[in-house]
């Protein structure tokens, strides 16, 4: 990641699924605590299904297709004049 990426301000808003029951958002320190909490949603989703495993991997193919499976999800993060940019989370399908 970019040095100058690395310690920007991250709020990620989060839909799981069609319902509106289930929007979230939560706020990060830096680009990456935000990343490595995405893949901490997908692992933990993993373990739940596949609790007698005790290492499971997965290549970045499978984490984007879970994210492009949630209802919706964006990533804001504040840029240099400290104002909110929106960033998709989700790949242009």
């Amino acid at each position: 990641m970019l040095p100058l990426l690395a310690n920007r301000h991250t709020i990620v808003l989060m839909q799981t699924s069609q319902n509106r029951a289930p929007r979230t958002f939560v706020d990060y320190d830096s680009i990456s605590q935000a990343v490595d909490s995405i893949c901490g949603l997908y692992e933990r989703k993993l373990k739940k299904l596949n609790p007698a495993t005790q290492n499971i991997t997965y290549d970045i193919g499978v984490l984007y297709n879970f994210i492009d499976g949630l209802a919706d999800m964006i990533a804001l993060v504040y840029d240099s004049l400290s104002l909110p940019q929106p960033f998709s989370v989700k790949r242009d399908t």
